[in-house]
């Protein structure tokens, strides 16, 4: 692969885009989903730290790489990633590949963009009121907002937030050293 030119950019070039995604995507669905959907497959290619990195050869490099080692690098993150969609992966937060979601996975990552404006999002912004919505009606409320969270971390640091609002509404005006010492209950666990 030494001997192969580094790929510099694909810049005005839609042939080169086009056989570089299907390459990738060939691959995403040859190794990733259909080999890491099978249980006849390891879940993992298990090395341990040292020794991955050394297969990996994960230096910066100053220059580019060609094509053929980019869609090598693929092959090989894949094949010693855990493959999540296995069906013997267990996890108590994730597991499974859904392929409808897979492809708006695309779609999204394909476009690019952040949801914060309409202007930037047109279509993401609506159909996240549209999600809303729904939410609100399957808990009965009329109206009201809402906030998807990408993740339990983050989604228990607005939970906080939001019960100590609900305790202390003036906390903002007055700050925490005004209120009470406040108490928050977990679990061992």
């Amino acid at each position: 692969m030494a001997d192969s030119k580094p790929l510099r950019t694909l810049d005005g070039d839609p042939v080169a885009v086009e056989a570089l995604l299907q390459d990738v995507f060939g691959i995403v669905v040859d190794e990733a989903i259909l080999k890491g959907t099978s249980a006849s497959e390891k879940v993992c290619e298990w090395k341990e730290p040292e020794e991955l990195k050394q297969l990996l050869d994960l230096e910066l490099q100053s220059q580019g790489e060609s094509r053929e080692q980019i869609l090598e690098r693929c092959r090989t993150v894949i094949h010693y990633s855990v493959k999540t969609g296995h069906p013997r992966f267990f996890n108590q937060l994730f597991s499974g590949l859904d392929p409808h979601a897979l492809a708006g996975r695309i779609i999204t990552e394909s476009l690019n963009t952040s949801q914060y404006t309409y202007e930037i999002a047109p279509v993401f912004v609506l159909m996240e009121e549209e999600v809303l919505k729904k939410l609100r009606a399957l808990v009965g409320w009329n109206s009201g907002d809402g906030v998807f969270c990408p993740g339990g971390s983050i989604s228990n640091m607005y939970a906080m937030n939001l019960a100590r609002f609900q305790r202390y509404p003036d906390c903002k005006q007055r700050g925490l050293r005004a209120l009470p010492p406040l108490a928050l209950f977990t679990s061992k666990e």
